[in-house]
């Protein structure tokens, strides 16, 4: 529990991460009727847009990109996979390595249903703390556990641990093959002792739905579990197209 604790509260918070000068939080401001989101204020833009992370997929077109963040299991992915499968929706699973020791059954599932694994760190450190050898130790890792339990070869989209990152961050895990990839989508879901219903969950995603939209949700929330099936549907019904992140080109921020 207390890893997406500390993980999740500096979801929506651009403030500079612990006082380390060039170190941020990943933070928007949200879609509100169907604009589009930005992050024109939050002080980092050059440095996203220099390394080519992403937080959008191509604005002109509406298409989804459904990702979840996995530190740890609390019982629910098994039927996120059900409904991802039933509605035929591709998802980014990142997952860190406390779920690949404990969930290989379940990553050998996201990869046989067609879904990606993503890294979000072995030990879900501040990377911007770490030195360039110790970023590559825990991405490598991942990505090399991933591949013994389930084949996927390749590993290249990071979403970083906690939101926070700098552009030495960046520049690193880009050298090492890897796109970083925030959102433009999401909402305070990881709180499992502040879950608020599944119409809670519904109206929060689908007021936020813009085109290009990298939808953030974790998979240890009841509220996102419950919703998730409707959330796809509507979103269907207002014209929108779910995509794989590797259907997405280089955004547009």
């Amino acid at each position: 529990m207390a890893l997406f604790a500390v993980l999740a509260w500096s979801l929506l918070t651009p403030s500079a991460a612990f006082g380390q000068p060039g170190a941020y939080h990943f933070g928007f401001k949200k879609s509100v009727d169907g604009r589009l989101p930005s992050i024109d204020e939050e002080g980092f833009k050059p440095i996203i847009t220099k390394h080519g992370a992403l937080f959008l997929g191509d604005t002109n077109q509406k298409e989804l990109f459904l990702t979840f963040d996995n530190g740890y299991e609390n019982g629910y992915t098994p039927r996120i996979l059900d409904v991802l499968k039933e509605k035929n929706v591709p998802a980014v699973f990142f997952v860190t390595g406390h779920y690949v020791k404990d969930q290989p059954e379940l990553l050998k599932r996201m990869v046989m249903e067609g879904h990606i694994i993503g890294n979000h760190s072995w030990s879900h450190p501040d990377m911007s703390q770490l030195s360039e050898g110790s970023i590559k130790t825990e991405l490598d890792k991942v990505k090399d556990q991933v591949e013994v339990l389930t084949g996927q070869k390749e590993m290249k989209y990071l979403r970083p641990p906690r939101g926070i990152f700098n552009e030495r961050v960046l520049a690193a895990s880009k050298q090492f093959g890897y796109i970083n990839v925030f959102w433009s989508v999401a909402y305070k879901d990881w709180d499992v002792n502040a879950q608020r219903g599944s119409q809670f969950a519904y109206n929060e995603v689908v007021k936020q739905l813009h085109p290009g939209a990298i939808i953030l949700l974790h998979s240890v929330s009841k509220d996102n579990t419950e919703a998730l099936g409707r959330i796809i549907d509507e979103a269907r019904r207002q014209g929108y197209e779910f995509k794989s992140l590797d259907q997405l080109g280089t955004g547009s921020q």
